[in-house]
This record gives C-alpha cells, sequence and structure tokens, in this order.
C-alpha cells in the first residue's frame, strides 16, 4: 500500500454529556473527503480512543467505514497495552473492511525492541493487512529501534512509519537505512524536513480543522518539489503548531479548531478538560492568521506561474 498525501486522524465529536456526537462524526468525515485528504485514520490518539470501550471502537470503525464508502482508505489503530487486545482491534479492523492498521509501540508496558517486533509480528498474523507503524517515545516511553524495524522487515505488511520522536537522527536513520518503510511526518514542526528527506505522507491532526493548509504544504513540496513556497507556507504554520504543543492540551485544540470551522467536537473526555476562554482566543487568532498568509502565498504562486 502506498502512503501518499494528508492522513487525518479523526477526531470524536461528543455531546455536552460526553457521548459520542454520530451525526457529527460524520459531517467531520465528509468535509474531511470533501476537502482532499488521502487518507483517514480513527482510533488514534486525536480520536480518544484511550477513553472508549471496544464496543464503542468498534463501532467507530464501523461507522467510519460506511461512511466513507470507499471514497479514501481508512486506517485502524491497534493501540492498547495487551498485545491481545491490539490483536482483537485488528481483527475487527479486518471483518469491518479496513485497509491498513496503525500499530504503536504499547504504552505504559516499556517494552524492549524485540518486544515491540514480538508485539506488532502478532497483530499481522491474525489479521495480515497492511500496516503504518507509529513510533511516539513521548507517550510510548520507547522508540522502535533497528532491532524492531529489522524483525518487522519479515512481513512486507509493515510498509510504512509513521515517526513522532522529534529526532533528527531518527528521520535521517529511517530514510538512509530503511527505504522500504515509507515515510510519514508525524512531528508536525518538522514537515518540510520530512519532505526533504523523501516522506511522502503527512499524519497530521491539524488536518482535523485546516486540511486546506497541510495539503498546501505537501503539495509546495511533495508534488510541486518547490521548498521555497514550501517555507513560506511552513512560517505561516509554526504559530499554530506552536500553539497545538503548549500546555498540554493538543486534543482539546483540534477539537475546538473544528469547532471554530463550524462542527462543534463537544469536550474531550475526562481527564482531559476543555480549553479556557483565552487559549480559545489564542487558537482563533492564529489560525485566522495562518489561513490569511497561506492564502496570499498561493495566490501569489498562481501569479507567477502565469506571468
Amino acid at each position: 500500500m502506498k502512503f501518499e498525501g494528508i492522513y487525518t486522524p479523526v477526531v470524536t465529536p461528543h455531546t455536552d454529556a460526553f457521548e459520542i456526537d454520530r451525526k457529527r462524526f460524520e459531517l467531520v468525515i465528509n468535509m474531511l473527503i470533501d476537502a482532499g485528504v488521502s487518507g483517514l485514520i480513527v482510533a488514534g490518539t486525536t480520536g480518544e480512543y484511550y477513553a472508549q470501550t471496544a464496543e464503542e471502537r468498534v463501532e467507530l470503525m464501523q461507522l467510519a467505514h460506511k461512511i466513507i464508502d470507499k471514497r479514501v482508505p481508512l486506517i485502524i489503530g491497534t493501540g492498547a497495552i495487551r498485545t491481545e487486545d491490539s490483536i482483537y482491534f485488528a481483527q475487527q479492523a479486518k471483518a469491518t473492511g479496513a485497509d491498513a492498521l496503525l500499530i504503536a509501540t504499547p504504552p505504559y508496558a516499556y517494552p524492549t525492541g524485540r518486544e515491540i517486533a514480538l508485539h506488532a509480528l502478532a497483530i499481522d498474523r491474525e489479521a495480515n493487512l497492511p500496516a503504518m507503524l507509529y513510533n511516539y517515545p513521548g507517550r510510548m516511553c520507547v522508540n522502535m529501534d533497528e532491532e524492531t524495524l529489522d524483525r518487522l522487515g519479515r512481513s512486507p505488511n509493515f510498509c510504512a512509519i509513521k515517526e513522532s520522536s522529534g529526532d533528527p537522527n531518527r528521520l535521517h536513520m529511517l530514510a538512509r537505512d530503511y527505504p522500504h518503510i515509507q515515510l510519514s511526518c508525524g512531528m508536525d514542526d518538522q514537515a518540510l524536513e520530512f519532505f526533504a528527506w523523501g516522506a511522502r505522507s503527512w499524519v497530521c491532526a491539524g488536518s482535523n480543522f485546516a486540511p486546506e493548509a497541510h495539503i498546501s504544504l505537501y503539495k509546495a513540496c511533495a508534488i510541486e518539489g518547490d521548498f521555497n513556497k514550501g517555507r513560506r507556507i511552513m512560517s505561516a504554520m509554526l504559530p499554530l503548531m506552536r500553539v497545538l504543543e503548549q500546555g498540554g492540551k493538543f486534543v482539546q485544540c483540534i477539537k475546538h479548531g473544528l469547532t471554530l470551522r463550524g462542527i462543534n467536537a463537544g469536550p474531550p473526555r475526562r481527564p482531559l478538560q476543555p480549553l479556557n476562554k483565552d487559549e480559545k482566543r489564542e487558537l482563533a487568532e492564529v489560525i485566522n492568521t495562518m489561513n490569511t498568509s497561506i492564502q496570499a502565498i498561493e495566490e501569489e504562486s498562481e501569479m507567477e506561474s502565469l506571468s
């Protein structure tokens, strides 16, 4: 499976009573497809899978599959502490008709590279679907190291990795030593560097509410090869990225950004709390500034191409 373009880890809209809002879930999915994203991920961290029951996770993957109706690929996250639980979600994803899996390191358990590989290989044996690995030591405490990647080379299903370590040395290592594993940007403020090193996809939570901006950067770098334009777009996006990452309120910012776009995503599930008024105002300001700046860059680029 080829991963190219923008892949959105879809939020889970909630009512004020913290119940899943299925109608707004459908609105989000349709908006993202209409905006031009290349694929959708359900049960990613941004979707708050960790705060959902197993029944809710299965229901959401089935609902997403029905709504998407094969318009774009559907990737299902299998995140769980126990390998048995990840296998269950992978089996349900396959039965649902998912196109691929997102396989992360089990959190909290602190597994070795060998143990991470055995975990992923166990999922692969049961599901036999294309898989994007997810390396996020900031949440999982450990990296998918060379031993992990070498062991996973035994299966062609492990065809991509979402790299979210933030370590440029890992980016270089993956691009140089593991060219058979497609490189996907998982660190938003390093998107330009990922594209320079050959990444062809970007898994970005901010595309829930700003798909056009993320697609614009992807096209400039990965399609047009215009890194001068890409740097200008990236510069316009950096203030937003700083706001998203500060204060540990990432999911809350993503959900409120979608609400600002006109689809009320509701509150995050507890223990997370919604943004306060000042945080909401700051987010709205940086989004408006970013959109205005990128629109001007695109218009200028279009004028230059016509002259």
